[in-house]
């Protein structure tokens, strides 16, 4: 496959054209005359297979050229460029969301016990560090699962062995932390200052779990160093995974005077495995309990959107920082997301279905508080400008997020959206 000479074709402004090679269209007349008689020259067929096996390449490159040959392609640098979504990056490239970091400072390191609790959120913990609002918490040195049993080049029998002694969850849970004033019905916006994983990860599966619990007979484990300078990794030999830190679990405490296992998420936060959270996000959650009780764990690397077998590329952080900051009586019923390019609304439910009803519906209202726009103009934009998208489906609670581009809103527009502007809890 080869272009015309120039980049554009010469009848139609804006479009490439292909032609195929002469070895393609030599192909398909060695062929015309290999049928034309009854007698089949073996010398003849032997050179027509080796020209076939040329043809078949050349096909499925051009078949691959023109998927993408109009002018709305973003990988020849049409009207969609700018929105183009990366293969794997999270789309939070930019400046922060947030203005310069205030407040004090706080140091929290991981003590299995004292400040991390494996698998269970409970409310009956008094908080281990409470801050003002403004105030960043250093989580220092967290833990991989099982409160840091999992280690680098254990075998596979070694990591389902340790899923029996914490048969809830595997998260090694570092918090509560409270932040004083904070009374249901307010909001704690969560500043991903920092997210700075160690050297290594790791990614298992096993039979019964992920979103094909029947496919697979057998359990898996990879380990996977990271390159740290270049942030990525290799997963196999040729195939570069670029890496993209973040916390799976980040919430308040759950609802409820029990303890609540810590896989599902819900509209507490928790276990939402959104890979957009990644420094100079914030994640914006409800409060159901004085000080909201904090938690977070579940270190990411990098994860695609669905997590389907179950894990990303699990490991710990060297350091993550967040700084919370408390608004009074918001009123927002799910938590959502705010990067440097999107605003990102969440839903959670076991039915995919009724996940993506929440995050709809969160959208629609985010949209008709902050501009006060008509719910049926919102619910035409979220239709055709909100992309949707599957976080994670093997959480229990499954998850659904909607992404709004930014930069479809005039600058004042932009200005007046905001997640937490005072409106009133809708369920």
């Amino acid at each position: 496959m080869h272009p015309h000479d120039g980049s554009e074709g010469c009848s139609t402004p804006g479009r490439r054209r292909y032609r195929l090679a002469d070895e393609v269209v030599e192909a398909f007349a060695r062929l015309d005359r290999l049928t034309a008689g009854d007698a089949v020259d073996t010398e003849r067929l032997d050179g027509f297979v080796e020209a076939r096996r040329r043809t078949r390449r050349k096909v499925r490159e051009l078949g691959s050229a023109l998927r993408h040959g109009t002018v709305a392609s973003p990988l020849l640098g049409g009207a969609d460029a700018s929105r183009a979504w990366p293969l794997y990056r999270p789309m939070a490239g930019g400046a922060p969301v947030f203005p310069e970091e205030q407040g004090a400072v706080h140091t929290l390191p991981s003590i299995e016990g004292e400040t991390v609790h494996v698998g269970w959120f409970d409310p009956a913990l008094a908080p281990v560090l409470t801050v003002e609002s403004g105030d960043t918490v250093s989580y220092v040195d967290t833990m991989t699962h099982c409160a840091g049993r999992v280690c680098l080049n254990m075998t596979v029998a070694e990591r389902e062995a340790l899923r029996a002694d914490y048969p809830a969850a595997p998260h090694s849970n570092i918090g509560p932390v409270a932040v004083r004033g904070a009374e249901p019905g307010d909001v704690i916006e969560c500043r991903i200052l920092k997210a700075d994983p160690i050297d290594w990860g790791f990614n298992n599966s096993g039979p019964g779990r992920g979103t094909l619990p029947d496919d697979f007979d057998r359990p898996h484990l990879r380990f996977f160093h990271f390159d740290r300078e270049r942030m990525t990794t290799e997963f196999l030999p040729g195939i570069e995974i670029p890496l993209g830190p973040f916390q799976g679990i980040l919430g308040v405490q759950p609802p409820g005077d029990r303890p609540a296992p810590s896989g599902p998420p819900g509209r507490y936060g928790g276990n939402m495995d959104l890979r957009e959270l990644v420094a100079g996000t914030a994640l914006f959650v409800p409060v159901f309990h004085p000080g909201g009780k904090l938690w977070t764990s579940d270190s990411h690397a990098a994860q695609g959107d669905g997590e389907v077998n179950l894990t990303a590329i699990e490991t710990a952080m060297r350091e993550v920082r967040i700084q919370y900051v408390l608004h009074k009586q918001v009123g927002l019923a799910w938590p959502m997301v705010e990067t440097p390019t999107h605003w990102i609304s969440l839903g959670m439910d076991p039915d995919l279905d009724a996940a993506h009803t929440i995050a709809l519906r969160q959208m629609i209202r985010f949209l008709e508080a902050g501009l006060a726009m008509d719910p049926l103009d919102a619910y035409s934009l979220c239709s055709i400008a909100v992309t949707f998208r599957i976080t994670q489906s093997v959480d229990g609670n499954k998850g659904v997020h909607g992404m709004l581009p930014k930069d479809l809103f005039r600058a004042d527009l932009r200005e007046r959206l905001s997640l937490v502007a005072p409106r009133q809890p809708r369920a």
